[in-house]
């Protein structure tokens, strides 16, 4: 069973809708034995990271994941689900993720052309980099929709895949069994759903 995590932060409804579609069968909980238990674990995030990091830490959500993590469980980050698996975020103060991906979160207009609009809002396509399960039905011709301000640096070599705008921007990461992409795949028809089910077969242990 696949746990979609609740600590306050997260767009629940539209992700659940989502593995619906595709016939995964998933719950959401704060459960800490639920969420150490679960096959799978999808860490959402919508606002700010420092608040989102905070909560992780008060519920004792975070230290959970990171042993889930430890366990092999395969992990997927949304949005600002996947900037908090990285060791630090810039975004109005310096605040501590979880470590699971080695990088930061940086603003997002320290480099792109400052033509372009923040947040970063709309379709883009993707640059597959490196294969890996999680874009096991994934092309180069896929789109997928973001929304955001911050963007993950300094982490080549857990990019898998970018996306181009102005500059090569972060839009999915994997380390071993934790991953995460920036965009969300719950809005992005079915490229989205195509990460969505490769995610649900992932299994602990596999990678």
């Amino acid at each position: 069973m696949t746990v979609i995590v609740d600590y306050g932060v997260g767009n629940l409804f539209s992700l659940k809708s989502s593995f619906g579609a595709i016939g995964e069968p998933v719950f959401v909980s704060s459960d800490k034995c639920e969420i150490l238990n679960a096959e799978r674990i999808v860490l959402p995030g919508v606002g700010a990271f420092g608040d989102a990091a905070e909560k992780l830490k008060s519920t004792g959500i975070g230290a959970v994941i990171k042993e889930a993590a430890k366990d092999g469980t395969p992990i997927l980050g949304v949005c600002l689900g996947m900037q908090l698996l990285f060791d630090k975020s810039y975004e109005y103060g310096a605040f501590d993720g979880l470590g699971l991906i080695s990088g930061e979160i940086r603003p997002i207009a320290d480099y792109i052309p400052k033509d372009l609009k923040i947040p970063h809002i709309g379709w883009n396509k993707l640059r597959i980099i490196n294969k890996h399960p999680l874009l096991k039905y994934s092309t180069e011709n896929d789109y997928a929709y973001f929304v955001h301000s911050y963007c993950a640096v300094n982490c080549k070599e857990s990019v898998i895949a970018d996306t181009d705008y102005g500059a090569d921007i972060t839009a999915v990461v994997a380390k071993a069994n934790v991953t995460g992409c920036q965009f969300h795949p719950e809005k992005s028809g079915k490229s989205g759903l195509n990460i969505l089910k490769a995610f649900t077969e992932l299994k602990r242990g596999d990678l």
